[in-house]
């Protein structure tokens, strides 16, 4: 079958390297000079890109260059075919033993903390050559990473899925309770969630997933929990119940990667507090042989916090 070209735009990568380097500098003159360009002339590249498109890029205000709706999609795409491009370059330099590439994993915060640094650490002994990235952040960045391809495989709790996203079930994920050493429930050898109602809690922000579920869960039970301090990072968590200002509720993963000193960690029964964690990918980009690696790596591990 012949190959259609009349619907590939005529860019090369230095043209979206210059769209990158506006997106990230929000300025033509710090871009320009980053790109060893003049200011003009970039203009001219960036003129040429959209007329090419059919869309603007850009908006220009009196202080910042920032991108349409549209730019933002061009952007991830250029990341991406950049990206590529570089990896496939690497990868035929070193095609004899395949050790040589990039993966970016994307992973909500609890399975960055708790999961991945031994595996990562695993993997990164056996192919030392391999560049590893790994991008934290809540559910929707998870899968907006993986959407967009910026990267190859993520890690995250998956409600429902675009059919553009391939699943593979890794476990559960349990949530367990933190509480200071010398808290009144710490000698217990685990706690309801009538028993937490009773505590000030330290929370997670009302639209994050994690917070989702745990307000779900007590709601399922007619509980309604008392969330006196909200914070935005686990990290901060766990030093905000460490000062006593409360109990808080936290995905099994996350104590493995944070100081619990001065922290005591009770498992949450009657019932279980979980979510099905899961690897995803995006169905319609293969994965490279580093990928693979490290994928069927994640896939091997035998527990997630699971109960």
């Amino acid at each position: 079958m012949a190959m259609d070209l009349s619907n590939i735009p005529d860019l090369g990568s230095r043209q979206l390297l210059a769209v990158l380097a506006i997106a990230d500098y929000g300025s033509f003159i710090a871009a320009a000079a980053f790109l060893k360009t003049s200011q003009p002339a970039l203009t001219r590249t960036i003129k040429r890109i959209e007329d090419v498109l059919g869309v603007s890029l850009f908006e220009r205000t009196t202080r910042r260059v920032q991108l349409t709706p549209a730019g933002r999609e061009f952007v991830a795409v250029a990341e991406r075919v950049l990206n590529d491009l570089r990896i496939s370059v690497r990868s035929m330099r070193d095609l004899a033993d395949q050790q040589r590439g990039q993966v970016i994993v994307a992973a909500i915060e609890s399975v960055a903390n708790g999961l991945l640094p031994r595996i990562i650490a695993e993997y990164h002994i056996a192919r030392p050559a391999i560049e590893l990235r790994v991008r934290e952040g809540v559910h929707g960045a998870v899968l907006e990473d993986i959407r967009s391809a910026v990267a190859d495989l993520g890690i995250t709790f998956v409600d429902e899925l675009p059919d553009t996203i391939a699943m593979v079930p890794l476990g559960r994920e349990v949530f367990h309770a933190v509480m200071p050493r010398q808290h009144r429930l710490a000698p217990s050898r685990g706690v309801t969630m009538k028993q937490i109602a009773r505590e000030p809690l330290v929370s997670l922000p009302n639209d994050s997933r994690t917070r989702r579920t745990i307000d779900a869960a007590a709601s399922k039970q007619g509980i309604t929990l008392q969330h006196a301090v909200t914070v935005t990072q686990l990290a901060t968590v766990m030093s905000f119940v460490r000062a006593g200002l409360g109990v808080a509720i936290v995905p099994a993963g996350a104590t493995a990667g944070f100081n619990t000193d001065g922290l005591k960690t009770l498992p949450i029964i009657g019932p279980t507090l979980s979510r099905n964690l899961e690897l995803i990918t995006l169905k319609e980009r293969g994965l490279t042989p580093a990928a693979i690696g490290i994928s069927t790596l994640i896939r091997s591990v035998s527990s997630i916090g699971r109960d």
